[in-house]
């Protein structure tokens, strides 16, 4: 990229950009500058390799160079520039590595007038404890963090240049104005470090301090590991951050006084809700920094296998949203077991606590919920952030759109893609105010309309238990009657569980009403196993010869038993046993042994019925005998992934003949072969090709897993149990190289420098 590059300032970041610069073979020359009582480093430097020459003056440092990199610390960047404004060259590109991008900003200011436009202002969001070049690492960039903050007049070349020099480098880069930057970096990287000072200057000056710093345990260990840091410069970028500093510190001391009040009032609820809500917040940043800042997690599987044994999957993911919505709303004390303990549902039930309810759990799939009543839940302070999980989303919007207060629903980049308007605008035929962006996407913004809502009957244009239970809450806090008429059969857990919590709700034929004129008395929930989980077994024990596999209390709610009779239809042998009404809900034990299957036309009455489980069909379909063919499946377009394209491309990988059409997909049964396929973060295409393997004749590598978690976190050690070569390279049996919680948190000995953030 460059002939000549010039390091000022190089010790831990600038030998590291050097050495990463000579492994990626980045520039011919690599020249390094530093002051005459620097001159002994840079011998250093030079012995080791990081750098080919080294100046005492700029002058010759920077001759014919065509990158500049400013290394120093943050507050001698002003003097920097001083020395270079003479030399400035209109061809050179010069960037910088500090943390604090306004002071570098100011700098230049003060020192050329304007912010030359070859100036590209960066920070590497990377470090070491130690600062000299001696520790300095050619892979200290990879997968870190780097933020670039450009200004509106910066050249688009020198941009560009800079951000792929950094990517060349193996950093992730982000582009962002130099006030959010600092505003950013103050609260993930200043400020801590302030709170960590802090807390050790104050125990440090206390009389008993020996005794405290003897039996400290090693949460305080690891929190103040980062006062460890060198003074000198964390004052100098305190200093220069103080404008973004000074304010989160008031917050700090806010937040710290709130505590104080609910100790001092013994509130133990809000202290839970302020707590569970940390805690909640931290694991999301542990599964953005699992999703962004590392490997994603690939599935390998090898061919073969058969399914055997007895199990029972996780509770159903539909119930346990429901279980904790309206046991929230109910009057008294709701105790649910069975609750699948997934990050969908635990998001589900995390926002209820947000809004004030007091929710013991889960343990071992337990919930106790101290229900608020109808009319009882409390504004949020803040977003309420529900993951990946759609069906939180659009119930939820339908629920507090009749509150009398306002909320902002969040989630992560896959829910913050699926449309929103299929629930938004008949709410707002309702009256509802909800605002989405102008695709129709989350967030959603909704002002609480408590007592302004009207009751619509409103007929689906579209089959969706979702859109139908979103009107059905919604209805509950309108005037009038709420109807809702369905073009075709979907789940009915809502009305079910709301008639189970003694809510009066009307069905006749394919219309379901609701009415203001009721109110929830809290009851007790069994959630049976999910079917959708279920059915990737089911489809599994069917292809793989030798398979005979028991399912135990499956719930087999006739909405949501399409997968079974699709399966029946092309010659799945499935005993349906022990047959049994639990909380309002038909369960049983499933039977499944292996019988060659046959390509089917599937009936379009039954495809609302199995929405959910299409992609594992579509597999059973690839092992069949003939041609599959599925029609008035549109939905599947606008899921977690768009099914549709993304299993016909992973099955015609695998060498299958899978045409999608604009509502389905025409498949012809044949060999599966080995491959790579991804899964575009989709949790059921991850799983679906993962049973494919039984049926493969070579390995099978599928991409981007992570979001199994997000309804079936079980589902690894189950399938392999049951007799399926899986292996998770990011999964603690197979030797994961994945940050753990623990492994995330600082280390003694590979804690961060000054200017690790």
């Amino acid at each position: 990229m460059f002939d000549r590059l010039c390091i000022i300032g190089v010790g831990l970041i600038g030998g590291s950009i050097a050495r990463a610069a000579r492994k990626y073979g980045l520039s011919k020359n690599i020249i390094g500058y530093g002051r005459q009582q620097d001159q002994q480093n840079l011998e250093i430097a030079k012995r080791l390799g990081v750098i080919d020459e080294h100046y005492s003056e700029i002058e010759q440092a920077v001759q014919d160079a065509d990158c500049v990199v400013i290394a120093t610390p943050v507050a001698s960047t002003e003097s920097i520039f001083a020395l270079l404004k003479p030399y400035w060259a209109d061809q050179t590109i010069y960037t910088d590595v500090g943390s604090t991008k306004g002071s570098v900003v100011s700098a230049a200011l003060k020192v050329f007038g304007a912010v030359p436009d070859n100036l590209v202002p960066a920070h590497p969001i990377a470090g070491a404890e130690l600062s000299s070049v001696e520790a300095s690492v050619d892979d200290l960039f990879l997968n870190k963090r780097l933020i670039i903050t450009p200004l509106s007049h910066t050249r688009t070349e020198a941009l560009h240049k800079i951000q792929y020099f950094w990517e060349r480098c193996g950093s992730i880069v982000s582009v962002m104005d130099v006030k959010h930057h600092d505003a950013v970096l103050a609260a993930t990287s200043h400020l801590p470090h302030i709170l960590a000072f802090a807390l050790v200057d104050l125990l440090g000056h206390k009389d008993e301090q020996s005794e405290i710093f003897k039996y400290a345990a090693g949460g305080f260990r690891d929190f103040t590991r980062i006062a460890s840091s060198n003074p000198d410069m964390w004052r100098d970028i305190c200093s220069a951050n103080k404008n973004e500093i000074i304010p989160l510190l008031q917050q700090t001391r806010e937040q710290l006084d709130k505590i104080q009040r609910l100790l001092e009032n013994d509130d133990s609820q809000q202290l839970l809700t302020l707590f569970a809500y940390a805690n909640t917040a931290r694991q999301r940043f542990l599964n953005q920094f699992e999703g962004t800042m590392s490997k994603s997690i690939t599935f390998q599987v090898q061919p073969g296998g058969r399914l055997q044994g007895e199990a029972r999957v996780p509770g159903d993911k539909s119930m346990s949203h429901r279980s904790v919505m309206l046991g929230s709303l109910a009057e008294g004390i709701t105790h649910v077991k069975g609750f699948l303990e997934a990050e969908d549902a635990l998001a589900t039930l995390q926002a209820f606590r947000d809004m004030g309810v007091e929710i013991e759990g889960p343990d071992n799939g337990c919930l106790t919920i101290h229900g608020v009543g109808k009319h009882g839940l409390k504004a949020p302070e803040n977003e309420l952030f529900l993951g990946n999980s759609g069906t939180s989303m659009r119930l939820l919007s339908g629920l507090l759109a009749g509150q009398p207060f306002n909320t902002v629903l969040t989630g992560d980049k896959s829910l913050s893609s699926r449309p929103m308007k299929r629930v938004t605008e008949p709410l707002a035929l309702m009256g509802a105010d909800i605002k989405t962006t102008e695709k129709g996407t989350a967030p959603l913004h909704i002002t609480g309309k408590a007592g302004q809502l009207k009751g619509i009957d409103y007929v689906m244009p579209m089959a969706s238990a979702q859109v139908k239970s979103c009107l059905l809450l919604a209805g509950m806090y309108a005037e009038g009657e709420t109807s809702v008429t369905e073009p075709a059969p979907t789940r009915d857990h809502t009305e079910r569980m709301l008639s189970g919590f003694s809510y009066p709700v009307n069905r006749e034929g394919s219309k379901v009403t609701i009415t203001a004129k009721g109110k929830l008395k809290a009851a007790d929930i069994d959630v049976p196993s999910d079917i959708s989980s279920a059915a990737f077994f089911l489809v599994g024990a069917s292809i793989a010869p030798g398979s005979n596999l028991l399912l135990k209390h499956v719930g087999i709610n006739p909405t949501r038993t399409g997968v079974i009779d699709i399966l029946r239809l092309m010659g799945a042998n499935i005993e349906v046993l022990n047959e049994q009404i639990v909380g309002g809900e038909p369960v049983a034990d499933l039977h499944v042994v292996y019988s060659p299957l046959k390509g089917i036309d599937i009936p379009e009455h039954l495809v609302p019925l199995a929405i959910d489980e299409f992609p594992v069909l579509f597999i059973a379909a690839a092992c069949a005998q003939g041609q599959t063919r599925l029609s008035g499946a549109e939905e599947l377009r606008v899921k977690e992934s768009d099914r549709i394209q993304v299993m016909a491309d992973g099955l015609q990988a695998l060498g299958v003949d899978a045409q999608p059409t604009e509502d389905g997909m025409v498949i012809q049964g044949g060999p599966i072969g080995g491959g790579v396929v991804t899964s575009q973060g989709d949790h059921r295409i991850a799983m679906s090709f993962s049973i494919a393997g039984l049926r493969a004749n070579a390995p099978i590598t599928i991409l981007d897993c992570a979001n199994v978690n997000t309804s079936f976190p079980e589902f690894k050690d189950l399938v392999k149990r049951l007799g399926l070569a899986l292996v998770c390279d990011d999964c603690k049996d197979a030797g994961s190289t994945t940050p753990g919680i623990g492994e995330l948190l600082p280390r003694e000995t590979k804690g961060s420098s000054a200017e690790e953030s």
